[in-house]
């Protein structure tokens, strides 16, 4: 796993100076602030910042952090109305505080549809599955399947 991590980080420190960078935001399973910088024209690298407040009485608070690839499924766009469909691989890891403090380490796949509205501003929509590793918490240690849904935006900047 950490080969796979370095393998990310390095196509991403050797990518080109024009790449489009973007920030951006999504609801959902939590709260993410991201930054996502362009590999090529159909392929990304996404750093996400997470907050999720669980159970009806916020009683535990998970701060954590992603790292996603994200690649498009080329020529499909024209076809979906200008929708165009991603796919992606990631990791993410969180740390929970409060009742049932714990951390959790949450491999995922990634489906989405992404839609430009104009040139700087992108909506997208998505789903991630894969199994979820934690140590600690009121559960305590083990894995279990875990999922997520979102809904965002995209700036990109100049």
């Amino acid at each position: 796993m950490k080969t796979t991590l370095l393998g990310l980080m390095t196509l991403t420190a050797l990518s080109g100076a024009s790449a489009a960078t973007y920030i951006g935001g999504s609801i959902g399973s939590g709260a993410t602030i991201h930054y996502q910088t362009d590999l090529t024209g159909s392929s990304a690298m996404r750093y996400g910042l997470n907050l999720d407040a669980t159970a009806f009485d916020f009683n535990r608070l998970t701060i954590g952090g992603s790292v996603d690839y994200l690649g498009d499924f080329t020529g499909t766009g024209s076809a979906l109305g200008g929708l165009t469909p991603y796919y992606g691989l990631g990791i993410g890891a969180g740390v929970a505080l409060g009742n049932g403090s714990g951390v959790a380490v949450y491999p995922h796949g990634t489906l989405g549809l992404r839609y430009n509205v104009t040139d700087p501003l992108s909506f997208f929509v998505e789903g991630s599955v894969g199994p979820v590793l934690t140590i600690g918490g009121t559960d305590n240690s083990g894995v279990y399947f875990g999922s997520s849904a979102r809904i965002g935006l995209n700036y990109r900047l100049p």
